[in-house]
């Protein structure tokens, strides 16, 4: 082919035949191009695995996506998201399976709706993971396996094969017996409950990889397919579980958390067959930089500080140096909404006071707290605190400007992984 393409140009030139030399040329751009389309097609497919509880679920609803165009950290992620109707973007050579909390699966062309349910359509971090996995890798057919339930823990719901039973501890039972219940239907239950998410996550993944083109219709069989990474975003009922880590507020507090998720990075590898196989841990960070908390989160902060130091651990870990990673989500929170949120909470309470008394009508009452907004906010202050929250704190305020930003950082470590 190379040898061709020399001689025939030399042949233009030679016969000053520059009609034909340009067709020529663009025969040979064609081919080209079919042929690096075809090498394209031959290579096999990407496979990445997210899972967790309700935040790799995702509660950003897509409207609150405009607001993203107020920083210039999303709106920069806006323009990607998007395409030339200003409608969110279909990405052409990433598929997802996703199953959740409605034990549906979904199977589609990446794009929004596949975050939590219901009142959506809404996204998770798999939007922009997908959208920047296919920018960063070009060419490459990628397929997201999604397994997310809401409210699971790791300690039970999630936990390794190779973690050993769960063990109430003394203070634990102590409490059962004072409030008089079964302690042996409490146990049998904790029992049939360990690990069964875990379960749910292999089967779901093994059943997708026993047959590929079900989800993926351009599947190459020749090509094949090729684990290529794992992202596990969870945290938040552990954190909360002052049973199973009733020392959570004390430096190291979390450590058995630290031990069950290295654990779990191991039985993946071993029950997916890829010893190495790249993982993104995606620690929590509700809420921001704890080092910036106000007076009213500082009986959080210590609690708050050692589940992401327990999350973290592992990528520090010997054995996982180079292929685990961990993302700090706290570096992608939206410190302007809060502050917003912050200077409302006066007209929140002036709302409830106006509601209490019943003294004015509800057109009133309403005149009244828009006169509020207006002497308090700006129309671009006003359009932030009122477009870009979708959910509670603990679900990053279900903002597309956050939720995004976690998504491409997901997929930067990813890529950061693999080189």
């Amino acid at each position: 082919m190379m040898k061709f393409k020399v001689s025939q140009k030399k042949r233009c030139i030679r016969t000053g035949n520059w009609k034909r030399c340009g067709a020529m040329r663009f025969l040979l751009v064609a081919i080209a191009m079919t042929v690096s389309h075809a090498a394209a097609e031959t290579n096999p497919l990407q496979v990445f695995i997210l899972a967790g509880q309700s935040n790799m679920q995702g509660h950003a609803h897509i409207d609150t996506m405009d607001a993203m165009a107020y920083a210039p950290e999303t709106a920069a992620i806006l323009k990607e998201i998007r395409d030339g109707k200003g409608e969110p973007r279909v990405c052409e050579n990433v598929w997802i399976t996703s199953i959740g909390s409605s034990e549906e699966e979904k199977i589609g062309k990446l794009s929004v709706g596949y975050g939590a349910e219901p009142r959506g359509p809404k996204i998770g971090p798999e939007y922009t993971f997908g959208l920047y996995m296919q920018k960063l890798m070009p060419d490459q057919p990628i397929l997201i396996i999604k397994t997310s339930w809401g409210g699971k823990s790791l300690n039970t719901d999630f936990r390794p094969p190779s973690a050993p039973p769960y063990e109430f501890n003394e203070a634990q039972l102590e409490g059962f017996a004072k409030q008089k219940k079964d302690i042996s239907v409490i146990k049998a239950e904790k029992v049939k409950a360990t690990g069964h998410y875990y379960q749910l996550m292999m089967e779901h993944v093994n059943g997708v990889l026993a047959d590929p083109s079900r989800v993926y219709p351009d599947y190459d069989t020749k090509a094949g397919h090729e684990l290529a990474g794992f992202v596990w975003f969870q945290g938040w009922n552990d954190m909360v579980d002052r049973g199973t880590y009733p020392n959570r507020d004390q430096p190291g507090g979390y450590d058995h958390y630290s031990d069950l998720l290295a654990k779990f990075i191991r039985d993946v590898r071993k029950d997916l067959s890829v010893p190495k196989l790249p993982f993104v841990i995606g620690a929590i960070g509700v809420n921001g930089e704890t080092s910036l908390y106000g007076p009213d989160q500082k009986r959080y902060q210590g609690v708050h500080q050692n589940i992401r130091d327990a999350m973290a651990a592992p990528a520090s870990m010997p054995e996982f140096k180079g292929n685990v990673s961990a993302v700090l989500t706290e570096k992608f929170w939206d410190y302007e909404v809060t502050s917003l949120r912050k200077r409302e909470k006066p007209i929140k309470e002036e709302e409830k006071r106006l509601r209490e008394a019943g003294k004015l009508s509800r057109g009133e009452q309403r005149a009244a707290l828009d006169k509020l907004y207006a002497e308090t906010f700006n129309e671009r202050e006003l359009d932030i605190l009122r477009n870009s929250v979708s959910n509670a704190e603990y679900h990053y305020l279900g903002s597309a400007r956050i939720m995004t930003r976690i998504g491409k950082g997901f997929a930067e470590a990813m890529v950061e992984l693999t080189k």
